[in-house]
């Protein structure tokens, strides 16, 4: 007696409704790595990787990027998730990207995330490949621990072993610009957030100065030098390091690495052509209220009248003045 296999009859099935298996599975590989490569490159700086929203992003935005690979996709439909993506969230970062991606495409990066981080848990693409301008990443291994966060970075050099001091070396010289979300065991404000510009390997954005071999955004990291700054301005500027030099850079031209993922790209709030029509009363609503399909969020959640103010007023001093009115 023959045994078949328990699969078989499955195949059997298969063909006799005129279907292909493997053929079919194929094209359901194929239609996911195409809602991959979307996800990997409209959304992974706010949602990570992983899905897991782990990244320097998400201590920025309040609320945070959704963490996928902690929602629950009988409570999170694909629907509405689909609805998010087309239009976007009030009151957070999400914008809506139905002006840059068609119908199809959303469905294709919702039924990805779904598939990738909702119900398989998977990891999607590690970032640190050859393939991704990575080659021989394995050299960084003794820092692991602290870019992971296993190992507290501020754990004090007597309490480290040989290979723990090497890879703590390690870490401060070449990883931490990007890893800066580093744990520390003690409370507090370790590290100062503020924007950090840096070339992706291997992508079109990594455009580098040929003769300072540097990366052509990093000017951009360095905020403007003032000789006066009132009172009022000098605190906006504290305010702007933390929530608005992410996207708008240090300098207010919004020419930064983040800034040149965005669409709609950031105002650049130097220039007379966008600022010259500018007043107090309208940047200040535009800064409460944010505006609709953009990345600009409403930060009336987040500042109060006083600190918008002041925002407003180290735009005024700092970058173009503004009219009163």
């Amino acid at each position: 007696m023959i045994r078949l296999h328990r699969k078989f009859p499955l195949l059997l099935l298969g063909l006799a409704l005129g279907g292909n298996c493997i053929g079919s599975q194929s094209a359901d590989a194929d239609l996911h790595d195409q809602g991959r490569a979307i996800y990997n490159y409209r959304c992974y700086f706010c949602h990570g990787y992983s899905g897991n929203a782990k990244t320097l992003s998400s201590q920025y935005l309040d609320p945070a990027p959704r963490d996928f690979s902690r929602s629950d996709p009988d409570s999170l439909s694909r629907d509405d998730m689909i609805a998010s993506v087309t239009s976007g969230k009030p009151g957070t970062a999400m914008h809506g990207f139905s002006r840059v991606l068609s119908e199809r495409e959303i469905e294709l990066v919702v039924d990805f995330v779904r598939t990738e981080f909702m119900h398989e848990q998977r990891p999607n693409t590690r970032y640190h490949t050859a393939a991704n301008g990575w080659p021989g990443h394995d050299r960084y291994q003794h820092a692991y621990p602290f870019a992971t966060g296993t190992k507290p970075l501020d754990t004090p050099w007597q309490n480290l072993n040989r290979l723990e001091i090497r890879g703590k070396q390690l870490f401060l010289s070449s990883c931490i610009t990007c890893h800066d979300g580093a744990m520390a065991g003690s409370t507090g404000e370790i590290w100062r957030k503020q924007s950090v510009s840096y070339p992706r390997n291997n992508f079109s954005y990594s455009e580098i100065d040929a003769v300072s071999s540097a990366s052509v955004y990093a000017s951009h990291d360095i905020p403007p030098r003032i000789e006066r700054l009132s009172a009022q301005a000098r605190a906006g500027k504290k305010l702007w390091q933390r929530n608005c030099a992410f996207c708008h850079a240090a300098d207010g031209t919004g020419e930064n690495w983040i800034g040149s993922f965005l669409e709609h790209k950031p105002r650049n709030l130097t220039t007379t052509s966008f600022m010259g029509s500018m007043s107090r009363t309208r940047l200040r609503q535009r800064i409460r209220d944010g505006l609709p399909d953009t990345s600009m969020p409403a930060w009336k959640y987040v500042l109060g009248d006083a600190e918008i103010e002041q925002i407003v007023s180290y735009i005024d001093e700092a970058f173009h003045p503004l009219a009163p009115k």
